[in-house]
């Protein structure tokens, strides 16, 4: 079995029962189920959903994407090792954490396989909550140009880069492409402010005002327990992008839960606390991938600056990059998530052939 063949780069080709055109994002492909899939796992399993839920599979895959670009290296390894399985064990590694700590739930309602969880569907609130406890990335970058103002906060002078802020900020973004809301600009991933939230919340789609105040404290919380979690196995916490929706239990009622992944070296910056201390930056997240990109390519402003987005998608599939970029990334993720849940992660030398025997004979998905 080749090194290629032990990543799972295609994740939307699984022969899984559905009516439905599979949705592949980029890391993740998800298939809904039909009716009566759903209907009958929700009685099988006993799910705390209502029974007329629509359940989907999400697939989690090895791509590797920076700079909202695919990368691929040689070889055909058009993923990293481990990286999935890595990604996952992390996630459910906090949701779990963030449930005993009376937190919030996710959207995860079965784990099948290391790369595979079963969810329910949400109602996505169309934010990317993003929280900073560092200057540093493109805030240091735009801090350092002269702006003061991040999403309606005021940063004081004299910050220096990667320095600890006085307080967690957070700094929302939107999540897609957002029309018609006064101030905010029909883009996605731009800032907005916490008026912007306020003055249009069913924009966003909050089911109510108060609801903004849930997410902010959901956000801190979450940001604080992996912050502590981190700590005891010298890590630091840096910043991170956390995701909401709004779900249904068994009984009807509403509730805000945690979407998508947390606290991932995918989507959280982690830094090695021993390096920080000796004024070092060691990243333990893809944050080190993006570094590396930078300088491998002789025109980094390519991969930085937004109107030469032809050129990155160009540059990404035109070039693969060196095995060695690609295990190293693979190190990085595999060392983070074995240190966060305390345990070796085991890859599969086939992931696919895995996944699809166990829908198969234990969730009868598999056409």
């Amino acid at each position: 079995m080749s090194l290629a063949d032990s990543v799972l780069a295609a994740n939307n080709d699984l022969p899984i029962k559905t009516h439905q055109p599979v949705h592949s994002g980029k890391v993740r492909s998800v298939y809904w189920l039909t009716e009566s899939d759903s209907k009958r796992l929700i009685q099988e399993k006993g799910y705390d959903v209502p029974e007329d839920s629509p359940l989907a599979i999400m697939v989690i895959s090895d791509r590797i994407s920076a700079f909202d670009c695919i990368w691929r290296g040689e070889g055909g390894l058009n993923g990293v090792p481990g990286k999935g399985a890595a990604l996952n064990a992390v996630s459910n590694h906090w949701f779990q954490l963030f449930k005993d700590n009376g937190l919030a739930d996710s959207h995860i309602l079965d784990i099948p396989h290391p790369l595979v969880w079963i969810v329910q569907k949400a109602k996505p609130v169309m934010i990317e909550a993003i929280a900073r406890h560092y200057i540093t990335g493109s805030m240091w970058r735009a801090y350092e140009k002269g702006e003061r103002e991040f999403c309606g906060i005021r940063l004081p002078e004299g910050l220096t880069k990667d320095q600890k802020l006085s307080e967690l900020l957070i700094t929302p973004s939107t999540k897609g492409i957002l029309k018609g809301i006064p101030g905010v600009p029909e883009s996605d991933d731009v800032n907005i402010t916490r008026k912007n939230i306020e003055d249009n919340f069913a924009d966003f789609n909050f089911s109510k005002k108060e609801d903004i105040g849930l997410y902010e404290n959901l956000l801190k919380d979450g940001f604080e327990v992996i912050s502590k979690a981190l700590a005891s196995v010298d890590q630091i916490f840096v910043d991170t992008k956390f995701e909401f929706g709004y779900v249904t239990d068994k009984s009807g009622n509403e509730k805000l839960i945690y979407m998508d992944e947390v606290g991932t070296p995918d989507s959280s910056r982690i830094w090695d606390g021993l390096s920080y201390r000796e004024g070092k930056i060691v990243e333990n997240s893809k944050e080190g991938f993006r570094q590396f990109l930078l300088n491998h390519f002789s025109d980094p402003d390519i991969l930085l600056n937004k109107s030469r987005m032809p050129e990155r998608e160009k540059l990404a599939s035109d070039n693969e990059l060196p095995v060695d970029a690609i295990m190293d990334i693979s190190k990085t993720y595999l060392g983070i998530a074995e240190k966060i849940v305390g345990r070796k992660i085991e890859l599969s030398d086939n992931p696919k052939a895995e996944i699809i025997q166990i829908l198969k004979e234990q969730y009868d998905l598999i056409k």
